[in-house]
């Protein structure tokens, strides 16, 4: 017999595995099932603190085995097959989605060749330190462009709620193999560390090559080759150029995998010439990037108790019918530069494994929908033949916008508290985001949408955690890219995209996912059906 069950216990218990496994024995006994010690086998399956109610407690959770034996096929991984080479996949983004699709691929022996406009990972860390110390963006190798996309230099943040998208133990076992903390597979909100999933990608990389697959790194899509059917145009492949030498090649394909994230705006415009009704507008998010001293956002999490990890936590609320919320917490953590182009500031956040910096910080963002964006905006999208694109424009200008504020890649930035009372901010605290800061009203030029739902949303926050509103609190703007303003139409069943054939969208990306594991899990759907017809 096999059940599931979860035990209370205090922090200092943790490590008192008979005093815990008489817990077990209790639980059993109160769900109607006697069994003696030696009958039963706990297997850990997750962790979670609790600590409402000022009481700090750990919610342990277990799968127990009563009279038999632990399932030993529970880890199993995917078989990678040597590719044939008979049949070609271009997947054009090294992102979770592209190489998780691209290793689904070689599962069936296809052969997957990845497309990447940004570098590997040891020149893209190069790049990376240029934005803070000479204030320069390479607009193909940056925080968001390069191998392993943008998480790999942004957090590995693996929690996700997208249990129906796919396996997702499945794809934390494979980042297991390839070098993750085991860890990850039990912890409650799992976490790789901007420090550790560099080595991970290159292992991935590795293995893709030695299956057979094929990197070009360096290289960006710049168009489709395309055929004319009874029913459209149908992509048969992807012209590339080479952004170190200029180089231009058409590359042919059996299928198209478009996994290029959330910040390719040159990509959605191509799309939109090809075929503008391939693109929709959707709903996304804007706002700011709040940073506390980590000791004051542990102290209110854990009410006053040491604790070995730094506090996380979640906000939301509902401000003038809009939602405003808290995205990609980073505890102990740091701000970073996550701009794709020059002229503009993005902003984002990232932790190492270890989160022991100084800092926690997290995203606030506005819900922002496609009647929100201004007049100008959508008349322009409209003019240029592809309405869905009116809140890529915005989002562009607000980027620009907020650059306007700063001065290079140091960020416009003011006190909490000054934000809220309207008022200038005579200096700032010290930060974790090293281009630096410049001192900006973003209360007088934040759109006034995003700037009053924030200003009410920080109220109600203040509400759940008693002390959140604090003169040490620093707003830096702008964060942009929590997620795209677009989503590339695709069949349900088949992911192929509806207005051009054989091109598949995937990942952030496509508008279809959020973060990295359901990323990885919509790269392994397309890339499953591509088998299935190919």
């Amino acid at each position: 017999m096999v059940t599931e069950l979860s035990v209370i216990i205090r922090p200092e218990d943790e490590k008192r595995q008979a005093f815990i496994k008489d817990k077990i024995l209790l639980a059993l006994a109160e769900k109607g099932i006697s069994a003696s010690s030696d009958e039963v086998i706990p297997v850990f399956v997750k962790k979670s603190i609790d600590a409402r109610r000022g009481k700090l407690k750990l919610v342990m959770r277990y799968k127990v085995y009563i009279g038999e034996k632990p399932d030993s096929d529970a880890s199993e991984l995917p078989v990678w097959k040597k590719a044939d080479g008979k049949r070609l996949v271009a997947v054009v983004g090294a992102g979770p989605a592209g190489l998780f699709g691209a290793l689904r691929l070689l599962e069936a022996g296809i052969k997957p060749l990845i497309i990447e406009r940004g570098s590997v990972t040891g020149e893209r860390k190069k790049d990376i330190a240029a934005i803070s110390t000479r204030g320069h963006v390479d607009a193909d190798s940056n925080y968001c462009f390069g191998e392993g996309g943008a998480g790999t230099f942004s957090d590995g943040k693996l929690y996700t709620r997208s249990n129906k998208r796919g396996d997702i133990g499945r794809i934390l076992r494979i980042f297991v193999a390839f070098g993750a903390n085991p860890a990850i597979l039990t912890d409650a909100h799992p976490h790789i560390g901007t420090d550790k999933l560099p080595q991970i990608i290159n292992n991935m990389r590795a293995k893709i090559i030695e299956c057979g697959g094929e990197f070009l790194f360096d290289t960006k899509c710049i168009g489709f080759e395309t055929k004319k059917e009874s029913d459209g145009l149908c992509i048969t492949g992807v012209k590339t150029k080479n952004t170190k030498t200029g180089a231009e090649e058409t590359l042919h394909a059996d299928a198209v995998v478009l996994a290029t994230g959330h910040s390719a705006n040159d990509v959605y415009e191509m799309i939109a010439k090809a075929a503008p009704d391939a693109l929709e507008e959707k709903i996304f998010a804007v706002g700011v990037r709040v940073e506390h001293p980590r000791e004051l956002i542990d102290r209110i999490q854990f009410h006053g108790k040491a604790m070995a990890q730094a506090a996380e936590y979640r906000l939301t609320a509902q401000e003038d019918g809009r939602g405003v919320y808290s995205f990609c917490m980073c505890p102990g953590g740091f701000v970073v530069p996550s701009s794709t182009a020059p002229g503009q500031i993005v902003i984002n956040g990232m932790s190492g494994a270890a989160r022991n910096s100084r800092w926690s910080n997290s995203a606030i963002v506005v819900e922002t929908r496609p009647e929100d964006i201004p007049a100008e905006f959508r008349e322009r999208a409209q003019k240029d033949g592809c309405p869905a694109l009116a809140g890529l424009y915005w989002r562009s200008w607000l980027e620009a916008e907020t650059a306007r504020h700063g001065n290079g890649q140091q960020a416009p930035a003011q006190r909490l508290t000054d934000f809220l009372d309207h008022r200038d901010s005579a200096d700032l605290p010290r930060t974790s985001y090293t281009p630096g800061l410049v001192a900006s009203r973003l209360d007088e030029w934040l759109p006034e949408q995003i700037a009053s739902r924030l200003q009410a949303g920080f109220k109600d926050f203040n509400k759940n955690m008693r002390g959140f509103i604090c003169n040490e609190a620093l707003l830096i703007a702008s964060e942009t890219r929590t997620s795209t303003p677009v989503r590339i139409l695709r069949e349900k069943e088949s992911g192929e995209c509806t207005a051009l054939k054989g091109l598949y969208p995937a990942g952030e990306g496509s508008g279809y996912s959020g973060g990295i594991v359901s990323s990885a899990m919509d790269g392994e759907k397309v890339c499953s059906s591509i088998i299935k017809k190919i």
